[in-house]
């Protein structure tokens, strides 16, 4: 069962894209769900140090970034014991299915393709945090 939305304020989420407007859209979106607490990373270099010293209940991370893929940030991830449990919603317009498999394998929670509407969006986010450890 997820979180009533109206406990998603006390959420802590880092949104990653390298395209200032992909993160405002989704920013908004996450906003008009109730998260307040909302920050932003425009590479995954970025997101790792934010992750490094930060403490965060989601990570909603693009594929295509210059520098470090989404991908390797899910991977780099992964492999930190004080992250591996992070719920990580992949968002990218990446939809072959080795690419999909690539992130299934490397344990994205859940796999979003973009454009979007809100409601899909609010969808996997409940999906991302009914798989949250406590």
């Amino acid at each position: 069962m997820t979180q009533p939305l109206d406990r998603y304020g006390l959420l802590r989420v880092l949104v990653v894209d390298d395209e200032p407007f992909a993160r405002q859209l989704i920013r908004t979106m996450l906003l008009q769900m109730g998260i307040l607490k909302i920050a932003e990373a425009s590479s995954g270099q970025a997101a790792l140090i934010h992750l490094r010293h930060r403490p965060v209940d989601l990570l909603v991370c693009d594929w295509n970034m210059p520098g470090m893929t989404g991908l390797e940030v899910l991977i780099h991830v992964r492999q930190q014991a004080r992250t591996k449990g992070l719920p990580v919603l992949m968002v990218t317009a990446e939809l072959s299915q080795a690419q999909v498999m690539d992130a299934i394998r490397a344990g994205v929670t859940s796999y979003l393709a973009k454009p979007f509407q809100p409601a899909i969006l609010r969808k996997h986010i409940e999906i991302c945090l009914a798989t949250r450890t406590r």
